[in-house]
């Protein structure tokens, strides 16, 4: 934890440059700031040229050249920026709902999400007709990020193939199952998936092993989740390929000590060596009481990804609003299916659900934002070049990976993407 002497009640960010005016060759070092590394908060610098981290070290002895630009960072936390593998929509804007203005609306979620920290995500859809798979998968390319939004990394595709015991807030008649054409059946709903990153299925859906190995061959992620498997299937889906579990403890069986379901591949002795299970949490102070949040992250901190599972009511005031096939009603911080107390999502932003996580857990600083960027980079397979601020000791420099300046109440003051600042807290 860092000191409180350390931060400053001011903003601080008014005093950075714009770095849309600076060449491609300028190096900025950012001073008086503690760098999340290797779980802990480090009072270093960072060093950035070319959109990527720079070793300080090398650029002294082998290049002896001073810093170009340097950014004052009042003794904030820099941190890796943000990534939202769960998220439905925002502002108005539902990812499942098919139409020509869809890319101007994943446009506009992602240039909000940069004020909540948030520098990539995965847009997701809920269960849906086969034509809006068909129509919107297209459409929806990977991106880098920038000024115009956060990056998408892949698509998120929860459902259709889920159990209709727990299907929540998902459309019923339109739930599928998994016949003897197998992995077909996947390509026959969804279409073209060269844009897929993440799918959520039930895996005591008959045939489902099968179609777990394909996806996983594809560089697919399989998530478990709207589930009624026991522990076996859930450790036999692992087994095939699965990686992840989406949002831990709804939408699936409760644990029972007999048979714990999903949330028993916390502590399975079953994982294939090397392997890590991930796990999503709402950690919105909602859908999973802080009990239940303090269990899961005690069992297995290494897995815990913060997302989000925000709708399109993120951001909107209350009312009846739309998300995919249904009709929800917003009251408060509750999200429900209209007419009943079933929850379908959350309306809270990442920076809220990461607060809530840290003061809920009693966890460190540093476990609860590699939890909202880390884990998810790893999950995902691109810790290469999202989710931390290392650098190469042997190449000098390492891939740019997108930050965010926070204060000591992780209150986003600055958001960063390759480099360049892309929002920053208003100075009033």
């Amino acid at each position: 934890m860092i000191k409180d002497a350390y931060f400053s009640e001011t903003t601080c960010v008014k005093n950075m440059p714009s770095h849309s005016t600076t060449s491609d060759d300028t190096i900025t070092q950012f001073i008086n700031c503690f760098l999340l590394r290797d779980q802990k908060l480090l009072q270093e610098d960072l060093w950035v040229r070319h959109g990527k981290i720079l070793d300080p070290e090398k650029v002294f002895f082998d290049e002896k050249v001073p810093a170009d630009v340097r950014v004052d960072c009042c003794g904030k936390i820099l941190a890796p920026g943000f990534i939202d593998v769960q998220i439905n929509g925002g502002y108005g804007v539902d990812f499942s709902s098919s139409g020509a203005d869809l890319q101007d609306g994943v446009q506009l979620v992602g240039k909000k999400l940069l004020t909540h920290g948030v520098t990539s995500f995965c847009p997701t859809i809920v269960t849906s007709p086969t034509q809006v798979y068909c129509q919107d998968l297209p459409l929806l390319h990977r991106s880098v990020g920038g000024e115009h939004g956060a990056g998408v990394l892949g698509v998120h595709l929860e459902g259709p193939f889920i159990s209709r015991e727990k299907k929540g807030a998902h459309a019923a008649e339109l739930l599928r199952t998994f016949t003897a054409r197998g992995t077909k059946d996947v390509f026959d709903i969804y279409g073209d998936m060269d844009n897929v990153s993440i799918v959520t299925l039930a895996p005591e859906l008959p045939r489902s092993h099968e179609v777990i190995q394909e996806l996983n061959r594809r560089g697919i992620c399989v998530s478990l989740g709207h589930s009624i498997a026991n522990l076996s299937q859930a450790e036999a889906a692992v087994q095939q390929g699965a990686c992840f579990i989406t949002h831990l403890f709804n939408a699936m069986l409760p644990f029972h000590h007999r048979d714990p379901g999903i949330v028993g591949l916390l502590t399975s002795d079953q994982i294939p060596p090397g392997r890590t299970i991930y796990y999503g949490m709402i950690a919105d102070g909602i859908h999973t009481n802080p009990a239940a949040l303090r269990i899961a992250h005690s069992s297995h901190p290494t897995g815990l990804v913060l997302v989000s599972d925000a709708i399109m009511a993120m951001g909107l005031s209350p009312g009846i609003h739309r998300l995919g096939q249904q009709h929800v009603e917003i009251h408060g911080l509750h999200a429900f299916v209209e007419g009943t107390q079933t929850l379908c999502g959350s309306i809270a932003t990442m920076d809220m659900c990461l607060r809530h996580f840290w003061k809920a857990t009693g966890c460190s600083v540093e476990a609860a934002l590699e939890a909202a960027s880390l884990h998810p980079a790893q999950m995902l397979g691109v810790s290469d070049r999202k989710g931390t601020l290392a650098h190469d000791s042997d190449a000098g420099w390492w891939i740019m990976n997108d930050f965010v300046l926070l204060d000591d109440e992780l209150r986003v003051s600055a958001t960063y993407i390759a480099g360049k600042r892309v929002w920053k807290q208003s100075d009033d």
